[in-house]
C-alpha cells in the first residue's frame, strides 16, 4: 500500500481512539457499548464446528476444481451453482451478477419484502431530519474500527435477498473481489468499510428500524435507497408500496415545475440531495467529520451505493449538477461491488 493509504488507514482508526471518554455526557458509557457490542461471540458449538486445517484444504483444492471445471465448460450448470458468490464473480463477473438482487422469489423472499414494506412506509423526509439530528453529532461512543468490525460479526441485513452472511464477512468479500480485480488501494478501503454505518444499531430502537438482527426491523440501517423531498420512482424495489409513504400526500415533494422537482431546483446537484437514511450516509457524514483523505469517488462509492435508482437506473439526471455525472459514471462498475 502507498504510504497514502497506509495514512487513511491510521486516520480511520483514529475516528475510534481506543481511549474511553468518560467525561463526555451519553446516554450510554463507552465501556458499555463496548461490551455490547462485543457480545456477539461465537459459541464454542461454533468453533467446533470449524474445519481443520486439514479439512480447509481438502475444501479449497475441491471448490479450485470446480472453477476449473466451469471455465472448461461454462455450460456447465452443475460445476456453475455448485461455486459461491465470490467464486462466481471472479470467473465470470456478468453471470454472477445477473444472479444477484432476486427481489422475486428468494429464499430470504419474506424478510427482504417486509423490510422494503417497511422502509418504504417509515423513510419519509422529516424522519431523514430526524435521523440526522440524532446522529450528525457523533458524540454516543469512541471504538477502534477493529471494535466497530467486530461489532457487525453476527449483524445480517434484512434487506439483502442474496446471502445471510454476517455483515463482517460480507465487507471482507468485498474487500477481497475489489483487490482481486485489480482496483486502487483507495477503493479496497472503501469496500473494507462500506457498511460500518450499520454500528448505529448499537444505539438504535425497533421503533426507528435500527435492530441488528434479520428478523427484526432495520429499515432505518439498509436497503436501497431513494431521494426524498421529490416523487419516489417507480424504478425503486417493489415500487408497489410507494403509496405507503407519509411524503405521498403532501403536495409542495410531489409536485414538478419547468424549474423544479418536489423541493429541488433542476441542476443543484448530487450533494444538496437527501436520501432514505441508513448506513451510508451516517458513514458518509462520519468520514467528512473526521476530515478523512478518502478521494472524492472513493466518498462518492460510500454515499451513494445503496441508491440504485440513481446510479443503475438514471433516475434524478434533471437534478444533476456539472461533474456529477462523471463522478457517478466512474462509480457505476465500483457499486457493483458495495451490494
Amino acid at each position: 500500500m502507498s504510504s497514502l493509504h497506509l495514512q487513511q488507514l491510521d486516520e480511520l482508526d483514529e475516528l475510534f481512539p481506543s481511549s474511553a471518554l468518560d467525561q463526555i455526557q451519553q446516554k450510554e458509557p463507552t465501556c458499555s457499548i463496548r461490551k455490547r457490542a462485543a457480545s456477539v461471540e461465537t459459541t464454542d458449538l461454533d468453533k467446533l464446528s470449524r474445519p481443520s486445517t486439514l479439512e480447509q484444504h481438502v475444501t479449497i483444492n475441491s471448490r479450485a476444481k470446480m472453477a476449473e471445471q466451469y471455465l472448461i465448460d461454462p455450460d456447465s450448470q452443475q460445476a456453475w451453482q455448485q461455486l459461491g458468490d465470490l467464486e462466481k464473480v471472479s470467473v465470470n463477473v456478468g453471470k454472477a451478477m445477473e444472479e444477484f438482487r432476486n427481489y422475486k422469489d428468494s429464499s430470504r423472499q419474506d424478510i427482504v419484502e417486509l423490510h422494503y414494506k417497511m422502509m418504504r412506509k417509515n423513510q419519509s423526509f422529516s424522519k431523514v431530519a430526524y435521523f440526522e439530528k440524532k446522529y450528525h453529532s457523533f458524540d454516543k461512543c469512541e471504538m477502534t474500527i477493529w471494535e466497530a468490525f467486530e461489532a457487525l460479526k453476527g449483524y445480517v441485513d434484512s434487506s439483502d435477498p442474496d446471502s445471510e452472511l454476517p455483515n463482517l464477512e460480507h465487507m471482507l468479500q468485498t474487500a477481497e473481489a475489489i483487490r482481486e480485480a485489480g482496483h486502487p488501494d483507495w477503493m479496497i478501503l472503501c469496500g473494507l468499510i462500506h457498511d460500518m454505518g450499520k454500528i448505529m444499531y448499537l444505539w438504535g430502537t425497533a421503533e426507528d428500524g435500527q435492530i441488528g438482527r434479520a428478523d427484526f426491523p432495520q429499515w432505518g440501517l439498509g436497503g436501497d435507497t431513494w431521494v426524498v423531498g421529490c416523487p419516489i420512482p417507480s424504478t425503486v424495489v417493489f415500487p408497489e408500496y410507494n403509496s405507503l409513504n407519509s411524503d405521498e400526500n403532501i403536495s409542495k415533494y410531489q409536485t414538478i415545475t419547468d424549474n423544479t422537482i418536489g423541493i429541488y431546483e433542476k441542476g443543484c446537484g448530487l450533494k444538496n440531495l437527501k436520501f432514505a437514511y441508513g448506513h451510508d450516509e451516517y458513514l458518509y457524514q462520519l468520514l467528512k467529520y473526521n476530515k478523512t483523505t478518502i478521494p472524492t469517488e472513493g466518498l462518492a462509492m460510500i454515499r451513494y451505493h445503496s441508491c440504485y435508482p440513481l446510479h443503475q437506473c438514471n433516475e434524478y439526471k434533471e437534478l444533476l449538477e456539472p461533474g456529477d455525472e462523471q463522478l457517478l459514471g466512474k462509480n457505476i462498475c465500483c457499486c457493483c461491488f458495495l451490494m
